[in-house]
């Protein structure tokens, strides 16, 4: 796991990167272009256990040519860190000693409020939100760290 600026410096110019918006049961995949512009949503993964999520995770890599991964790091409001956000850095750990792309984490506070609030504005019905909850908090964090890289 690297810091923000390591991570800016592993990464090449034009590269495609993967955002993750970590849960206990589903995990939320987003993938940007190669010009680090646009973050769009992906798919949502079942975490039924780490080796079948690890898997899942290496194929989208592979197949979609992804040169660096962003973990969704939900701190606390008030900036601490609580128990999701100690999973997070479990979690990029772990990756971190299976896969050998740079992964780096996201502050993520609101991404989901984020999705939801965008899925209200857009009208989506209750049944689709659950199914696309997760993998449009990614798309919030992966379009929110570009942003940051882009400025």
């Amino acid at each position: 796991m690297l810091d923000i600026e390591d991570f800016r410096k592993k990464i090449k110019e034009k590269s495609r990167l993967m955002g993750i918006d970590p849960g206990k049961a589903r995990v939320g995949i987003s993938l940007c272009d190669e010009n680090r512009k646009i973050a769009t949503p992906y798919k949502t993964l079942e975490k039924k256990d780490f080796a079948s999520f690890l898997k899942q995770l290496v194929t989208i890599i592979n197949e979609n040519n992804i040169e660096g991964v962003v973990i969704g790091n939900p701190i606390n409001m008030d900036g601490s860190a609580g128990p999701s956000s100690q999973s997070a850095k479990d979690l990029s750990i772990n990756l971190s000693k299976n896969i050998s792309i740079p992964i780096t984490l996201w502050d993520e506070r609101l991404s989901s409020q984020g999705s939801f609030n965008i899925m209200k504005d857009l009208d989506i019905n209750s049944s689709s939100k659950r199914e696309t909850l997760d993998r449009n908090a990614a798309t919030f964090i992966l379009q929110g760290f570009l942003d940051f890289l882009n400025k």
